[in-house]
């Protein structure tokens, strides 16, 4: 008899076999296998903030996909990445120094970011480890499955070598053009940094006149501040109200300066007064619009967010200052006709939130208009979970209007390797496989090829972290580190992320390793959904519905979250629903899975008998389904189906069924059965709770871990995925079965009967004959006749 001595799961034992796993270092990776490799390109989390809930879901479900992997016998690559470059890092950084960046010299501001780093610990990694995650390793190294941080050298060198390559082949370029500027973190952005909201804000309706025929007209603008840039008024080709201003004269209001009005299909009828001005850099549209028309633009911001010469009396206002002074001018001329409160759709930024500017600086590009079309492709070859998500990437894909400025006016990120020759300007790129700090350091050559000076300057920006963060499947493929295991591991076989960062990690991913490979790097991408709450708002602190994580687990251990995540995570529906009530709920099936092994257990385990009773025979060919079908759906990354059939297995079909019509036979008190019979329940009995095991093993790993480690002292994790019982099949299915017991508890019930009361006599249906000895001792039916239907005489 086996013994489990556990009355209930609590989260205390979980920690021992937690700590197991991490000293044994169960699930490291072996280089040199023959498997067939399974790799997964995790979404490295940054190391100064706590693991959140969407992560904890993402990175349990991944967690889900690489143990399932192991049970068919492939080799997984299943790394923990830390990210620590980039903006948050710097952000975090001068709120807990109190300091600016631009206030702060560089070396110390370098420093800081480093002590806030080494401050925060390894809080990330032991959330981690709580929740059951198998990496290949808790220890942070530069071998294959290692921790790897991404500010590491090793990292740093080779987002430089991918540089250097894409320089030499001439995808990178830099050029002074109007980008996106977060005026607080004084830098350039990326469109997929920015966010669009709607702000409520003033449409004002001013006036401008016609030098040709001193006719007024009258122009709506929310930016009333940009006046002095506006370079064309517009109005559309159909809009019969304007024909006859074509190609005449308007003078703005206040700066009397002389500008064009011309017909242009930008200009919509029925928004505003029909007439637009169009200002170096108020938007896209003029942006678009000045590129179109070769304009020259006129910036009126500075990178502070304050107005310069170009606006004459606003000069050192902020925008929003600048905004009010010239509507109260415009007012005290009378030139303001009219004012109306509107909802704007304003690009906000989406690491600091404040409003975007458009600014004309010099920046690095990388080119991806000319990728577009292979974008597409790509994102056509790769497998996605659901097939859904592909529209994310592929409508992001579409909206792409100009190249990605990779280079950032920051601190604490990869630098840009470049030096400038300071008497010619020949540009410096040095060899691949080694960090460089230009800024710092002097360049890999004593004079330069072109003149011959000896002197030089070192580049001073740093890459976006997304150039950074889109290499991550090649560092853990080794690329440039051991060409023999990138060839035999590519392509990396999944990319799992949220829906959020497909249009930043996913597309960039892509881009940048087929402009190295020529390929495609991946060959499966999984999407997970939001966390929202109970009523389906999303999870945010001003809401103060946030769940930690850390709560959970305290609370309850790993076990009832990760079968949340996989009972609530369909991924045919948008969003994941959590409450803590939801996630305590799923505790009850964890208790379900623990009474029905120690009801088992009380058998001695016997081997297969010669024949197996029919009643067996159903259950098992019902498992062989649910065998199957979770084998199909855990390789398509669906968890969920097959978890809420093994739910409803576990509690109808096996505990509440199976069990109550076999442990007659199992116990065979009376001895009414024969030792075969007897052995049939008890060897099913068995059969069934290794299958259960094994197909939960990847959902609750430390409940199906210390089961069968008491039962049969292995660890689950290293046993292979269940196979088919080949059995014989029976002409009606379990659901037959169910109804009928159903029939016959309810008539007790309803003649106020105990469910083990006896039945005098009963006629069941001719079907269920081959059953009859089952079905007699578990209903305590004293006799029984078969014929078309159920009559019961309590």
């Amino acid at each position: 008899m086996v013994k489990l001595e556990i009355k209930q799961w609590t989260k205390e034992l979980e920690k021992p076999i937690y700590e197991l796993w991490k000293k044994e270092r169960i699930y490291k990776f072996n280089k040199n296998t023959k498997k067939k490799i399974y790799s997964i390109d995790t979404p490295p989390p940054y190391i100064n903030t706590p693991v959140h809930i969407g992560q904890a879901t993402t990175y349990v479900l991944m967690d889900m996909f690489a143990r399932f992997r192991r049970m068919i016998g492939q080799e997984v690559l299943f790394p923990l990445g830390l990210d620590k470059n980039g903006l948050p890092i710097e952000i975090a950084t001068e709120k807990k120094f109190n300091i600016k960046l631009t206030e702060t010299p560089r070396e110390k501001f370098l420093e800081l970011c480093k002590k806030l780093l080494d401050e925060a610990g390894s809080a990330t990694i032991e959330s981690f480890l709580r929740l059951g995650i198998s990496f290949n390793s808790f220890e942070k190294g530069e071998k294959a499955g290692e921790i790897y941080e991404t500010d590491s050298e090793n990292y740093r060198a080779l987002t430089q070598s991918t540089f250097i390559d894409l320089w030499s082949k001439g995808l990178i370029y830099e050029d002074e053009r109007i980008n996106n500027w977060d005026p607080k973190l004084q830098t350039t952005l990326a469109d997929s940094e920015i966010n669009y909201e709607d702000i409520p804000t003033l449409f004002n309706e001013i006036k401008f006149k016609v030098k040709e025929t001193n006719e007024e007209i009258i122009i709506g603008t929310t930016r009333p501040e940009l006046i002095c840039t506006c370079a064309t008024l517009i109005y559309n080709p159909k809009d019969k109200r304007y024909i006859h201003l074509k190609n005449k004269t308007a003078i703005t209001p206040i700066y009397n300066k002389e500008i064009k009005i011309v017909p242009h299909p930008l200009a919509q009828i029925d928004k505003g007064t029909g007439l637009v001005m169009m200002c170096s850099a108020g938007d896209l549209s003029d942006i678009r619009f000045f590129r179109e028309m070769n304009l020259d633009p006129i910036i009126a911001i500075e990178k502070d967010g304050r107005m310069n010469h170009h606006s004459g009396f606003l000069k050192g206002l902020k925008v929003k200052e600048a905004r009010g002074k010239i509507i109260e001018e415009l007012r005290n001329k009378n030139l303001l006709i009219k004012q109306t409160s509107i909802s704007h759709r304003t690009p906000i930024s989406e690491r600091s939130g404040v409003e975007i500017e458009f600014i004309s600086m010099k920046e690095f590009y990388i080119k991806q208009l000319d990728f577009k079309d292979k974008m597409k492709e790509i994102a056509n070859q790769v497998n996605f979970f659901s097939p859904e998500s592909r529209n994310i990437l592929l409508n992001w894909i579409e909206s792409i209007s100009i190249d990605w400025p990779i280079s950032r006016r920051r601190y604490y990120a990869t630098e840009i390797p470049l030096w400038y020759c300071q008497n010619c300007s020949e540009v410096i790129l040095p060899q691949k496989g080694k960090y460089y700090q230009p800024w710092k350091s002097n360049p890999p050559v004593k004079e330069c090829p072109k003149c011959k000076s000896k002197k030089f300057i070192g580049e001073q920006r740093v890459f976006d972290t997304w150039f950074d963060s889109s290499i991550s499947p090649l560092y853990i493929l080794m690329y440039e580190r051991d060409n023999d295991f990138f060839k035999k591991s590519f392509p990396c076989i999944l990319r799992p992320s949220g829906k959020e960062i497909v249009r930043t990690w996913g597309y960039y991913t892509l881009l940048r390793c087929y402009q190295l490979t020529n390929k495609a790097i991946f060959k499966d991408y999984w999407v997970n959904y939001h966390i929202v709450d109970e009523s389906g708002r999303k999870m945010s602190k001003s809401l103060g519905n946030v769940i930690d994580p850390k709560i959970i687990l305290d609370k309850f251990g790993a076990e009832p979250f990760r079968l949340w995540a996989v009972i609530e995570g369909n991924l045919d529906k948008t969003d994941f629903r959590c409450s803590l009530e939801r996630i305590e709920g799923a505790s009850k099936t964890i208790t379900k899975l623990l009474n029905v092994s120690k009801f088992i257990f009380i058998f001695n385990e016997v081997k297969k008998p010669k024949k197996l009773e029919n009643l067996d025979l159903l259950i098992i060919n019902e498992l062989n389904n649910i065998i199957k079908f979770a084998r199909n759906s855990y390789e398509k990354y669906d968890f969920h189906n097959p978890a809420i059939k093994l739910k409803i297995f576990l509690w109808d079909l096996f505990a509440s069924h199976y069990m109550e019509l076999v442990k007659a036979r199992a116990y065979n008190q009376d001895k009414k059965f024969t030792k075969e019979q007897q052995d049939s329940a008890i060897f099913t009995l068995y059969h069934c709770l290794d299958k259960i095991l094994k197909l939960l093993a990847p959902i609750n790993p430390f409940i199906t871990y210390k089961i069968y480690k008491v039962w049969k002292n292995k660890d689950i994790h290293l046993e292979k995925f269940p196979k088919i019982e080949k059995v014989k099949k029976i002409d009606f299915n379990f659901d037959e079965i169910m109804e009928l017991n159903s029939q016959i508890w309810n008539c007790k019930k309803t003649n106020n009967q105990p469910l083990n009361a006896e039945i005098i006599k009963a006629t069941i249906p001719r079907k269920f004959k081959i059953l009859e000895k089952d079905l007699v001792r578990a209903h305590k039916i004293k006799e029984v006749n078969f014929g078309k239907k159920l009559e019961i005489c309590i």
